[in-house]
Formats: C-alpha cells, sequence, structure tokens
C-alpha cells in the first residue's frame, strides 16, 4: 500500500467489447482510487459501466469478446493487468473477492451452502476440509445466520433472498480480503433486509480495515454509508468527491438529477423528477458530452454537443466533466 494510504487505484481504465455490430466502449478512461479502511462508492443508472469496472479489476470479464484496451489497476503496488492468469488467482479471494448482484445465480444449486464455503477456504488457505467446515459454522455465525450448524448442510434453494446474500457474504470475506468488491449487495431486497445486509458489511469492515468498492445506483445507501463517491455516466466517470460535497454541492447536471429524483420526507403527492431519456447504449454514444442529449443546457449548446469535457477539479477533491458545472463559483469560493 503507498504512503498516501491508497489501496486500490485505477488509472485511466479503457474495456471494449467487439461485437458483430461493432465495437461497444463500455468503460473510458475511468480513474478513482479507493483508500485503506474506507468505503468508495461507484454510482450511475444501469448501462453506465459500473459492473465492467468492478470485473474489470477482477479480471474476470469473457476474454473472447471483451478487451482491456489500456490502463492500469495498481493494488498494493502492482498492476493487476500485469499478472499471470496463476498469479490472479492467489489474489482472488486472499487479497480482493467480490459479492455479486444476484446471489441467486451466483451459488452453486446442487451443492450444499457449506460445501462452497469450504472449497472457496481450501482453494486460497492452507487448511484441511475439517478445519475449513469449523471455520464455514463460525462465518455463518459472523454474518448473522441462526443455527449454523444446521444452515451449513442447506441448499442455496432452501434459503430467502436475504439469507442468500449472507452466504455469498460469508463467502467473500472467508479469507480476509484487503478489498471487497460488493456489487448492488441489497439489489431484490426489502428495506429491512437491505439495511441488515449493510450494517453487517459495516461491521465487517470495521473489525478488519478492510476496503469497500461499493456499486450501486441508490444514493440513500450512498449518502449513509460511502467516504467518497464517483458519479459514473455511459461509461465515462463526470463527478467525485467526498460524500458529503457530493450530496451538498453536486455539480454536474447528471448528479443533480439522480438527486432531485429521490423522495424526501416533504412528500406529498407530487410527481417526483425524472431524468428524460435514458442511457445510450455503447455502440451508439452521441458525440460530444454524452449526457447533452438529455441535459437542457446541453441541448442547446454546440460545444456541449460537439466537444466532449474532461474531469476538472473544482474545488479540493472534487472534480466534474462538464461544460455548465452549477454551483461551482459558489465551490471556490
Amino acid at each position: 500500500m503507498s504512503e498516501d494510504g491508497v489501496l486500490l487505484s485505477v488509472k485511466d481504465l479503457s474495456v471494449s467489447f467487439f461485437t458483430e455490430d461493432g465495437v461497444a466502449r463500455a468503460v473510458q478512461r475511468v480513474s478513482f482510487s479507493v483508500r485503506k479502511g474506507r468505503t468508495f462508492a461507484l454510482v450511475g443508472e444501469s448501462g453506465c459501466g459500473k459492473t465492467t469496472t468492478a470485473l474489470s479489476i477482477m479480471r474476470l470479464m469473457p476474454t473472447s469478446a471483451c478487451k482491456i484496451v489500456s490502463g492500469e489497476i495498481i493494488f498494493e503496488g502492482r498492476n493487476l493487468l500485469e499478472l499471470s492468469n496463476k498469479q490472479m488467482r492467489r489474489v482472488h479471494g486472499n487479497k480482493v473477492a467480490m459479492i455479486f448482484q444476484h446471489p441467486n445465480t451466483s451459488l452453486n444449486p446442487v451443492c450444499t451452502v457449506g460445501e462452497q464455503i469450504v472449497e472457496a477456504i481450501t482453494l486460497h488457505q492452507n487448511k484441511t476440509k475439517s478445519d475449513a467446515k469449523k471455520d464455514a459454522v463460525k462465518l455463518l455465525a459472523n454474518v448473522e445466520i441462526a443455527e449454523p450448524q444446521l444452515r451449513i448442510n442447506d441448499y442455496p434453494h432452501h434459503l430467502s433472498g436475504g439469507m442468500q446474500q449472507r452466504i455469498m457474504i460469508a463467502m467473500a470475506v472467508s479469507c480476509s480480503p484487503e478489498l471487497l468488491i460488493a456489487d448492488e449487495p441489497t439489489t431484490a431486497l426489502d428495506v429491512t433486509v437491505q439495511a441488515q445486509i449493510l450494517d453487517l458489511l459495516d461491521d465487517l469492515q470495521k473489525q478488519s480495515s478492510m476496503s469497500i468498492l461499493l456499486i450501486t445506483h441508490d444514493l440513500g445507501i450512498v449518502a449513509e454509508r460511502a467516504d467518497e463517491v464517483a458519479v459514473m455516466y455511459a461509461s465515462r466517470i463526470v463527478e467525485t468527491a467526498d460524500s458529503h460535497s457530493l450530496f451538498s454541492e453536486p455539480l454536474h447536471p447528471y448528479t443533480k438529477g439522480l438527486l432531485k429524483s429521490l423522495p424526501s420526507l416533504n412528500f406529498q403527492g407530487e410527481r417526483l423528477h425524472t431524468i428524460p431519456g435514458n442511457v445510450p447504449e455503447p455502440l451508439h454514444f452521441p458525440t460530444g458530452c454524452k449526457f447533452h442529449p438529455r441535459c437542457p443546457k446541453g441541448r442547446l449548446d454546440k460545444r456541449c454537443q460537439t466537444t466532449e469535457p474532461i474531469l476538472k477539479e473544482m474545488g479540493p477533491g472534487h472534480c466534474v466533466a462538464c461544460w455548465h458545472p452549477e454551483n461551482s463559483e459558489k465551490l471556490k469560493r
């Protein structure tokens, strides 16, 4: 880890899919850093490139159709893109682990949850199956599953969505990773279970000073849990800041639109704000700023339509890629 406390540094990462219809540039020049013991949130609508970024860090993208075109992924001083597959297998689990978005499709339906956790432990650590099984029972207890010595013999379909997600967390933290990538860890869970899962991640983070890369579209979760935030739109990061600055002084119109779409405590039946249009497909990105077809100012400004802005620091640690950043003068003062 570097002296400034940065555990993971992604620099100018670009990832493309090569299809029969053309090249889909799913991630373009993405850069961010995750600090030791901190939570970094990557936010945006579906289709913005968040999961592709996470899978690229893990080197889990399908090599037949996908290529990391450029960039560096520096973890503990090493560029993960330069490691062999054998070296990356040593990084997986022991150093970096990932909770996938849908536990019901990530767990093996023909193996008990205990067998799957034991496999993860024996694969990455020098332990016997009997010792690994004891560890698995302790892990299930740590993720607050009742009667872990019995649940360890259950198959995934015996468990609720919330319990399946707890199993995924137990597998992910079984080797005490330095970095946990949580890709939409509360998708399809009810609000109560969501809070329980997030509290569990907080507790595990405090116990081991683990860093978390949280991928989500839920800004309510970000406001409560994240230390730093990057807003991603159509393959690129359009705004980065610490959590407090982003919510108190959002600069990019896309960020402002996301925040306005959240229901408030003063909600009295009026229609929620919506951002018109949809995230463009990677095969058909618009020219200039990719958000301009959905932006009131961008639709009227030729520069927005022809020239793509780059991330520019507008205040301490607060960067935005926009030709018309809102609140920017206030932030500079």
